[in-house]
């Protein structure tokens, strides 16, 4: 409890529904893919079950996936909802589009640096983690400097971009937030608390039980 009595500030970190690109195994990147029918489904559910943290507003990603899954929350809270560009997910290059078995055979070498952690720009021109952590990381610092005492929000955002921005809250660095926190799931959440010397991780990959596939999807 922090001296005014008001409680520790919260945020809760939301990864969007899933969209027809992950049903399908495609790298959606910023292609502004919508939700799937079981997308919109966990989007539904998503509202009611962050209420009980009573979050005072919600910042989204300005990609629909990501925007829809905000509402959800938005309206089950009553509360107003933000667009904020700096978290939308990583720029895949040319690699947005295509499948994992089309990106693994036109760009094996990347395709394998990646799933090893390191970080190369995404599609050959597009964002590395490095990059995304830097706009991300700029969105949250104004987030942050912006919110009062004992106040949560919700950033309604997505996979890489969701890591990304944990990782820049705990002080991780990118390449141990892949191999020790892994991906969120659609809609699911990390939920963090701020205590005396900075953020720490108070639940990761939450989610409110809503149905939803196995396994991961490309971002």
């Amino acid at each position: 409890m922090s001296p005014d009595g008001l409680g520790p500030r919260r945020l809760v970190v939301l990864r969007h529904g899933e969209t027809t690109h992950n049903a399908a195994g495609i790298w959606q990147g910023q292609l502004d893919s919508p939700l799937s029918e079981l997308g919109e489904q966990q989007a539904a559910a998503v509202g009611p079950a962050l209420a009980p943290l009573r979050p005072s507003r919600v910042v989204t990603s300005d990609l629909q996936r990501a925007r829809r899954t905000g509402e959800s929350v938005a309206r089950a809270c009553g509360v107003p909802l933000v667009e904020d560009a700096r978290f939308r997910e990583i720029h895949a290059g040319a690699w947005q589009g295509l499948t994992n078995a089309q990106v693994t055979e036109r760009w094996p070498e990347e395709r394998a640096a990646v799933l090893r952690g390191e970080d190369v720009p995404r599609g050959g021109d597009g964002e590395s983690m490095a990059d995304v952590v830097a706009r991300v990381g700029e969105g949250l610092q104004a987030l942050v400097g912006s919110m009062a005492a004992g106040e949560c929000v919700v950033v309604s955002t997505h996979g890489a971009a969701g890591r990304a921005a944990v990782a820049w809250l705990l002080g991780l660095e990118q390449e141990l937030a892949w191999r020790v926190l892994g991906s969120l799931g659609n809609c699911h959440w990390a939920e963090l608390v701020e205590g005396r010397r900075g953020w720490r991780l108070q639940a990761w990959n939450a989610s409110s039980g809503a149905p939803s596939r196995p396994g991961t999807s490309p971002p």
